[in-house]
């Protein structure tokens, strides 16, 4: 049998908030993956998967998940991760890898996956869905992400300011992610398109330590890294009024 690596994404920060299919995936694991910084802190990956599988199950692989400006260290620390990964799976084994939110959005897995198939040939990577930050913010704020021929539209704030006014001014919701460090900026955007009214933002979603308010109170001052912000567009004409 072909070793098997599977990306489970195991949501924002919510145990309760992982699939059946996913905690499945986990649990069949040899060994359970989770990514963590070079600092050594528990990320929420791990915190989450340590609710289903023992301690033993789970090893912890370091990635320069906050390295944003030096590529030569980022990429180092993708090849040795990788490395570890490959060295289970010629065992024939079974990998899951745990990602916060989904695998195949904005998610570390797709480096690893990358690396992983030209090191290991013929390994068989597969995903399983999870809860993303922004379907837990609609939840717990009452935001409706979409309405009728509504588009959706998701930025992340890392790529700069402009493309985030670029597509508030469009027709839909849009979502940013990984604002927390610019949210005076967002604010500023936000108002300039007239869309700081409806708009609410989140961070540590599902943990103690949740925040979830309207973006008209954003102060300027900075949020946590991966905080989310929903924008609807003005929706007029009573209900069904986008269809």
């Amino acid at each position: 049998m072909s070793s098997r690596l599977v990306g489970v994404g195991v949501g924002p920060g919510d145990p309760e908030l992982v699939t059946v299919k996913g905690v499945n995936a986990l649990r069949a694991a040899d060994v359970v993956v989770v990514p963590v910084m070079d600092t050594g802190e528990r990320g929420r990956a791990e915190a989450t998967v340590l609710h289903y599988v023992p301690a033993e199950k789970v090893l912890r692989v370091v990635f320069a998940l906050n390295e944003r400006t030096d590529r030569a260290r980022r990429e180092a620390a993708w090849d040795a991760a990788g490395e570890k990964v490959a060295e289970l799976l010629r065992g024939r084994g079974s990998v899951a890898f745990a990602t916060i939110g989904d695998p195949n959005v904005y998610s570390t897995f797709t480096y690893l996956a990358q690396t992983i198939t030209e090191l290991v040939p013929g390994v068989v990577v597969e995903t399983v869905p999870g809860i993303t930050a922004m379907q837990d913010l609609a939840a717990r704020s009452g935001a409706v992400l979409t309405e009728g021929t509504e588009p959706l539209t998701l930025v992340p704030v890392t790529a700069g300011s402009a493309v985030l006014k670029e597509a508030l001014a469009g027709p839909g919701t849009v979502v940013a992610y990984k604002f927390g460090r610019q949210a005076a900026e967002v604010a500023e955007v936000l108002r300039e398109t007239g869309r700081i009214g409806d708009a609410v933002w989140g961070s540590a979603l599902g943990l103690p330590q949740e925040s979830v308010r309207p973006a008209a109170e954003l102060d300027g001052e900075s949020l946590p890294y991966l905080s989310t912000l929903i924008a609807p567009p003005r929706r007029d004409g009573g209900r069904g009024g986008k269809l």
